[in-house]
């Protein structure tokens, strides 16, 4: 099978590939995105593997930020726990209770609270 100089007989077949794609990618989509991304490698002509590939790699994507600035946090935090107490008065009163002098006094703070919180995020959004 060898010659003699000491080279291997072609035997034949498809050559290997330099670079091998052997990992698999499952994406989920639509029936109506399939189509569309189909249409569109198709419009390419390549294949779907091919077109995903190639966008993939080389477009552009406008990144979205998920972290929210740690201010908007903090008045998320303090609109919750204003919502709360908030409700509670609101239930309070709804069954004829009469607020103590302690719930009122309580209630003044957090409306200052929440005039407060106007301000700063006024200050934080300019």
């Amino acid at each position: 099978m060898e010659e003699q100089n000491g080279t291997k007989k072609n035997r034949g077949g498809r050559p290997k590939k330099a670079i091998k794609r052997d990992q698999l990618m499952a994406i989920k989509c639509t029936l109506y995105e399939r189509k569309i991304i189909e249409a569109k490698a198709k419009k390419s002509n390549l294949t779907v593997s091919e077109y995903l590939r190639e966008i993939g790699l080389t477009a552009k994507i406008d990144f979205r930020s998920k972290a929210l600035p740690k201010e908007i946090l903090s008045f998320t935090g303090v609109l919750n726990h204003l919502a709360a107490n908030l409700n509670q008065i609101a239930k309070k009163r709804n069954s004829n209770d009469e607020l103590s002098p302690l719930e009122r006094a309580e209630l003044k703070v957090q409306t200052g609270q929440v005039k407060d919180l106007a301000i700063q995020i006024k200050s934080f959004m300019s």
